[in-house]
């Protein structure tokens, strides 16, 4: 039996280029369905991984109680000392977290931009921040330093110009990087000028704190709460932009699936024609071929190695053109927890082509499959004469 499948199957494969105009149609559709739901899972998946990798493991963030975004947080001076003074907390950063209208390159509209007061311990805390052009910014002077991503997305923000940010003018004096994270899509600034200039003296949006092992965090959260004089919560960084990232994230997930969905269901419809069409022009050689004692079996198998085969060929090229097009393409869109706007990369990561392949299997086997019987199914008498 297993010879037989093979013979079949090598025949039919190697007469695909004289069917080479209906192939194709399973070959674009199912191509075309891997590749729209790579692309818009490629999104989502970069979009996830650009705000997770800012977080951590040894370093936690503190907000005040109930907020779930340091935009809509405030921590005390009191509290700040408390917090820094706690077991185990080897470096605190206390940090302004505000927003601004900048208008973007591209389109010319104003999108939020997040604007960060720090102290020298916002860089002592975050290793991966790097300055690749111009330098860092001066304390108590009107200066600030861009992310990577925010200079690349927003108009004005080249080193040396001045910028106008909430009826302040401040000068560009660097670019840094942090890793490809969220923080690239950030103003930073010195903490004291941005509470001045920003009409919050002596306040603080958040705290970032360094400390002395990952278990650790836990252990804090729990003592925070139980500590009467704090309305704070404290959580994993990891964990922090997890949760921002969850409900976007979920979104084009499901919008992708369901695209993905609706033309699948086309994909399919065009491989069912198609291979009922194979059968049909092959008719009198299915035929010949059970008369001669090939089983319905090896015929069901053969049909069902055709149709897979065109799939995967789909699949492979529409993960390709996925992959091609779109891995490392920069887009930004608006965090929905902060109300900014994140720059990231769009990410096809071998999950995905694992997926998109998937997917095309899927859709070749059932695109395959009732031809395939209907074929093993023809009496040999009718066939042989061509009906």
């Amino acid at each position: 039996m297993f010879g037989q499948i093979l013979e079949i199957a090598l025949m039919n494969l190697r007469n695909l280029p004289s069917r080479i105009g209906s192939s194709s149609v399973i070959v674009v559709g199912i191509g075309g369905v891997v590749g729209v739901l790579i692309a818009i899972l490629a999104m989502a998946a970069g979009f996830k991984s650009t705000l997770e990798r800012g977080g951590e493991p040894d370093r936690a963030l503190v907000l005040r109680g109930g907020s779930t975004s340091e935009l809509s947080s405030g921590v005390s001076v009191e509290e700040r000392g408390v917090i820094a003074s706690m077991e185990g907390v080897v470096l605190a950063s206390p940090e302004l977290y505000v927003v601004a209208d900048v208008p973007k390159r591209a389109t010319g509209t104003d999108a939020n931009l997040i604007l960060r007061g720090v102290a020298q311990a916002a860089f002592d805390l975050r290793d991966e921040v790097e300055i690749v052009e111009g330098r860092n910014f001066e304390p108590g002077k009107a200066e600030l330093i861009a992310g990577r991503s925010a200079h690349t997305e927003f108009a004005g923000i080249d080193v040396g110009n001045t910028v106008r940010l909430r009826q302040s003018e401040l000068t560009v004096v660097g670019i840094f990087e942090a890793g490809g994270s969220a923080y690239e899509s950030e103003l930073w600034m010195d903490l004291i000028f941005a509470q001045s200039s920003f009409r919050a003296e002596g306040a603080i949006s958040s705290m970032r704190l360094r400390v002395d092992s990952p278990a650790r965090i836990p252990e804090l959260a729990q003592q925070v709460e139980d500590d009467p004089r704090l309305d704070l919560t404290v959580q994993s960084e990891e964990e922090f932009f997890a949760s921002q990232s969850a409900d976007l994230t979920s979104t084009i997930e499901t919008f992708g699936s369901a695209v993905a969905t609706i033309m699948a269901i086309g994909a399919v419809f065009a491989a069912l024609n198609t291979m009922y069409s194979a059968v049909v022009t092959r008719t009198v050689e299915i035929a010949t071929l059970r008369a001669l004692g090939f089983g319905g079996l090896p015929v069901v198998i053969s049909v069902m190695i055709e149709s897979l085969a065109l799939a995967l060929l789909g699949g492979a090229l529409g993960a390709g053109v996925a992959y091609l097009v779109f891995d490392g393409f920069t887009a930004s869109t608006l965090n929905n927890v902060s109300f900014s706007q994140v720059a990231f990369d769009f990410a096809v990561t071998p999950e995905l082509i694992r997926d998109g392949v998937t997917w095309a299997v899927v859709l070749g086997a059932v695109g395959g499959l009732f031809p395939a019987i209907r074929a093993a199914r023809l009496p040999i008498t009718v066939a042989l004469r061509g009906e």
